[in-house]
């Protein structure tokens, strides 16, 4: 039995998706472990284009167990909707569970959401998706949230929705002088999301437990990446959940001590999606070449993302911070052209070189990259095989980027579909 985690390490769409729908065919089961459908993921396989923001990328097996997890937040109009979306391939779902445990975004939390982003002001504002993510947890934490346990049980939904209307109906009036909300229109639309899901609600942790004890291979994906995580991201402008490896435990409720394997999926640049500190970021012709051949647009939101240099302090931060054990380098191909490739190999500060990632943003504002430049490459590598064939630039490329971190890349892709993805050491 392996059980292995696939988590980003930079600031999310690394390709975490097209990873695990690829490991996912020697998985027996596929968990996700937090977020919520703020976060998206893009597969590609046979000529098809897939996009998903809720369920595990797994779930294109029919014969894997697809679990979302008790860590994440849950639009369960999303849900369905992705649902439907993925019964119009053809597929069934008889293989998608869901966790009791897992939280239920309400309307009121997509509303508070709009209007707390909006209320700081545009120079102020997080760069959240307005979709009710950081609310949704803050009730968890709050201890007033509404789970699925309570979706399906139509006296417990009654009970909590007519209290947590009436409550935010005070803020939504005194505090920004919006409409209040309809408690009892919100009980039955969600009353009939709670018998339309009811059948696919378990313990998943749980079935976790029989699969481990079954010695079946499990895997794990998060959303966005560690830079992004409550603790150990670029604060205040993360996710409201535990992205880092570490999540998993908490979030799906499986025991540390069962993990064997944590995957690192990194692009071999770097991107980064709405506002926040990154170091190495791109402003010139080369950025914008990355950009354009890397179709570096949110799956979500379609926001252009902001495009940099790969930056080893950002990854050696996910490594501490996730006990990464093998590299996923995606999107090499898109480095293709360029002449000179610079790595940034730590930070430059008040004329010392550190290698830790600041907590503080003032300190990281004195902070400058300093790099190494590389000889890039011209050669086509949309259809390498194997690690040998790649050209010799592309190969130290790589071999750099493992003296940097210390820790193997053990998957590399040359593009975006399934099929692009070169296996150097086996993770199963």
């Amino acid at each position: 039995m392996t059980t292995a985690i696939v988590v980003g390490t930079q600031w999310g769409d690394e390709g975490k998706g097209k990873i695990t729908d690829f490991l996912a065919q020697q998985a027996d089961v596929i968990a996700r472990y937090q977020g919520g459908d703020n976060a998206g993921h893009t597969i590609k396989f046979n000529g098809d284009t897939y996009k998903l923001h809720l369920i595990p990328s797994g779930v294109f097996n029919s014969n894997k167990t697809c679990l979302l997890g008790n860590g994440m937040v849950i639009n369960p109009q999303s849900l369905i909707k992705e649902m439907d979306y993925l019964k119009g391939f053809g597929l069934t779902l008889d293989h998608l569970k869901i966790s009791n445990r897992a939280h239920v975004i309400m309307p009121y939390h997509i509303e508070l959401d709009r209007l707390q982003e909006e209320s700081k002001g545009k120079e102020k504002q997080i760069g959240t998706t307005k979709k009710g993510i950081g609310p949704a947890y803050s009730d968890k934490v709050n201890r007033s949230g509404v789970r699925f346990a309570d979706l399906i049980d139509p006296d417990s939904l009654y009970e909590l929705v007519h209290t947590q209307v009436e409550q935010t109906n005070e803020v939504l009036e005194k505090i920004y002088n919006a409409s209040k909300l309809n408690a009892e229109e919100i009980y039955e639309t969600y009353k009939q999301y709670g018998e339309m899901l009811k059948s696919y609600v378990v313990d998943t942790s749980v079935l976790l437990d029989e699969a481990v004890i079954e010695g079946r291979h499990i895997l794990f994906e998060g959303a966005q990446g560690v830079m992004l995580d409550i603790d150990h991201g670029t604060y205040p402008y993360v996710t409201s959940s535990s992205t880092s490896a570490a999540g998993v435990a908490t979030g799906s409720g499986i025991g540390p001590n069962k993990v064997d394997r944590v995957i690192g999926v990194s692009k071999a640049y770097t991107t980064r999606v709405g506002d926040g500190p990154f170091p190495t970021e791109l402003h010139d012709d080369i950025g914008e070449q990355i950009r354009e051949v890397g179709r570096e647009y949110g799956t979500t939101t379609g926001r252009p993302r902001r495009v940099g240099w790969f930056d080893a302090v950002v990854i050696n931060h996910a490594r501490r911070t996730s006990g990464i054990t093998d590299i996923s380098l995606n999107s090499l191909d898109v480095l293709t052209g360029i002449k000179e490739l610079k790595l940034c190999v730590g930070y430059e500060r008040d004329g010392e070189l550190i290698k830790g990632y600041p907590a503080s943003q003032k300190e990281l504002t004195k902070c400058t990259p300093v790099y190494e430049t590389l000889s890039g490459w011209d050669e086509d590598l949309t259809n390498i095989n194997t690690f040998d064939e790649l050209p010799k630039e592309a190969q130290q490329y790589i071999n750099r980027i493992e003296a940097l971190t210390g820790v193997q890349v053990a998957i590399f892709s040359v593009g975006p579909d399934r099929e692009q993805t070169v296996v150097r050491n086996s993770i199963y």
